[in-house]
């Protein structure tokens, strides 16, 4: 597994208006390079990876919680 960031444009914007809208977003790949998880999008790049270090600091005793019961 990997993962992967990058670079979200909302369509229709170019130069500086592109860059200062630009977003970066995170997914998990499996070995395939099928995707399995995904996140939210960050302003920052440092956000992006912040939030995936966050990820890789959970383990086996994380709780998870099942809202359907």
């Amino acid at each position: 597994m990997y993962f992967e960031i990058y670079p979200v444009t909302p369509a229709g914007l170019t130069g500086a208006a592109a860059i200062l809208s630009t977003q970066w977003r995170w997914r998990l790949k499996a070995a395939n390079h099928e995707p399995i998880a995904s996140g939210e999008s960050y302003y920052n790049r440092s956000d992006c990876l912040h939030a995936i270090n966050l990820i890789k600091g959970t383990n086996y005793s994380t709780p998870i919680y099942d809202e359907d019961k």
